[in-house]
């Protein structure tokens, strides 16, 4: 080896001590030392070890017991980590604090794709960091992170019963598969925090403090600008100098136009201006932007101010979103819990949603309409997270006039709620799942399997809390009446006497105290008086059978 490559050699490592034989092979290749041949690995090795440039590694887990992997083209995996040592100083106190960077590799070509500095590395700064990178590069197939909070809800503080949160609601919509690394397990993303591996000793460590989040933002971007474009990345070639730009491609614009991106209003609004490398600036700018528009945090849309909303038109009409059904079965939508069960775990929701009524349906059928419990301020929140214009309600409101039907449960005393007031049934249905046609005069009580006419009751409600019941939808064909006997019980007074439908029939008073079986019909009272003794009677009045128990027996008296 000539002498002179031998000098550039310990110069080149001197100047950089973190530089390997690989590293130091490459830029000879990309400037190669006159009258000189560019030495092996090895070669460079033994320089090293010749001028005491080198020390000895201790003995490592071998290279074969890891599992390597790789996409064979960008943009098909991000690796998305968040990293510390980002110090920032107040220049009129003196006062040092921390700041997060919020990074993402494409595994094929290690292209940093973002590199966003935030004071907080919150849900909503994380979020935006990624949406500016898909804006910036397109969508990818796949994204790789860690189980923190701003990822996933996975360990929440309710476990899996957490939810969606929006880094993941981002995914779905876009198409996104979301892989999460085992816990404690930072290999899995290795791409990623082999990029953190150089960017603290070459950046960190000598970097700051800075007096601005723009600042640290700048320096940063001036940094992953050299590191896309100018540095070579042995992992991409050990024999030739490959820099991360000349593997990566983003997507195409005509693939772009194609297939509409999604991103939540709040944060698809807002544009993150770009310095002159090419990187994104910092978050916190639009973070700003987007507090003064009134976003909250999360996804949900429970928590937090409104903010500067404001009545505006069209604030209270209805929103359409979808929601995932969590492992508990219950869901919340701003302040209210929706409850479908854990057997529709992992399910897609369609939620179309007012002030008035939240109706939730699956493939496109309705399964659950239950009163709403938001008010305007919150369909804003929901909004703003994304929610969109609803279409046509699941269940369209009557026309004026037009018969309404709904359904309720029989409670255990024979009542049911049809708005502000507790209407009579009929105790013999308590516990029953009952329609009701409401028509301009009359409630009629049917099974809404059969459409069987089973009671008839005025109605006492005015056409305005009619259209405000909870469910009502237009009325199908009337209800029939059974054309069956219906079979009552009654007691025999001790003068041998019975009241069926306020007709007085005599047994005679050797069936006095007597349970007998009534059958009643249009024109005849059928009476079982047990031992195979049956009476008919015609029947005299017209009344519908309003009592179908007994007489409870009087107690006992001593």
């Amino acid at each position: 080896v000539a002498d002179s490559v031998e000098v550039r050699v310990a110069e080149m490592r001197r100047a950089h001590p973190r530089w390997g034989a690989k590293r130091i092979r490459l830029e000879l290749l990309r400037k190669p030392v006159e009258g000189g041949t560019i030495p092996a690995v090895r070669t460079i090795v033994r320089i090293l070890h010749r001028q005491g440039l080198s020390a000895p590694r201790p003995r490592k887990r071998p290279r074969s017991s890891y599992r390597r992997f790789e996409r064979p083209g960008p943009m098909q995996l991000w690796g998305i980590d968040i990293v510390g040592g980002i110090r920032l100083v107040d220049p009129s106190t003196g006062v040092v604090r921390d700041a997060k960077l919020v990074t993402g590799v494409d595994d094929h070509s290690r292209y940093c794709v973002m590199a966003a500095v935030v004071e907080r590395a919150t849900a909503r700064a994380v979020c935006l960091a990624f949406a500016q990178a898909l804006s910036r590069f397109g969508v990818p197939q796949e994204v790789i992170t860690d189980n923190g909070r701003q990822f996933t809800g996975r360990f929440g503080r309710h476990g899996a019963g957490s939810g969606e949160v929006l880094f993941d609601k981002i995914c779905r919509k876009n198409g996104i598969t979301h892989r999460l690394t085992a816990p404690a397990s930072p290999n899995q993303n290795g791409k990623v925090e082999r990029f953190h591996g150089t960017f603290r000793p070459e950046f960190l460590d000598g970097a700051g403090p800075f007096t601005s989040v723009e600042e640290a933002q700048a320096a940063v971007d001036a940094w992953v600008h050299e590191y896309n474009t100018g540095r070579p990345h042995q992992a991409l070639d050990d024999t030739v100098p490959v820099t991360p730009s000349q593997r990566f491609t983003p997507v195409p614009q005509a693939e772009r136009d194609v297939l509409e991106m999604w991103l939540p209003p709040t944060l698809s609004a807002v544009t993150s201006p770009t310095s002159p490398t090419g990187q994104d600036l910092a978050p916190s700018e639009a973070d700003a932007q987007m507090s003064r528009t009134g976003v909250v945090d999360g996804y949900r849309g429970g928590s937090g101010p409104v903010g500067p909303f404001g009545p505006r038109p069209g604030d209270g009409d209805p929103v359409e979103l979808d929601l995932v059904v969590p492992p508990s079965g219950n869901m919340k939508l701003g302040p209210q819990q929706l409850w479908l069960g854990p057997a529709h775990a992992g399910r897609t929701v369609r939620v179309w949603a007012d002030c008035d009524v939240v109706h939730l349906s699956m493939a496109a059928s309705r399964v659950k309409t239950v009163r709403s419990q938001l008010s305007v301020a919150d369909l804003c929140r929901l909004r703003a997270n994304g929610a969109v214009p609803a279409g046509p309600s699941p269940l369209p409101r009557p026309e004026q006039g037009e018969a309404i039907e709904l359904e309720r449960v029989v409670s255990r005393t024979g009542l049911v709620a049809l708005g502000p007031r507790r209407l009579l049934a009929a105790e013999i249905l308590a516990g029953r799942r009952v329609g009701i046609r409401i028509e301009p005069a009359t409630l009629q009580f049917f099974d809404p399997d059969t459409r069987q006419l089973l009671r008839v009751w005025p109605n006492p409600l005015t056409r305005e809390q009619v259209l405000r019941l909870r469910g009502a939808r237009r009325a199908g064909p009337p209800p029939r009446p059974s054309s069956e006997p219906v079979t009552v019980q009654g007691r025999a007074a001790s003068n041998g006497v019975i009241l069926v439908c306020r007709q007085r029939v005599n047994l005679g008073a050797v069936h006095a105290g007597q349970i007998v079986t009534v059958a009643v019909s249009e024109t005849s009272l059928s009476i079982d008086l047990g031992d195979g003794d049956t009476r008919v009677v015609p029947r005299t009045t017209t009344l519908p059978v309003r009592n179908m128990k007994a007489f409870r027996p009087r107690a006992e008296t001593g």
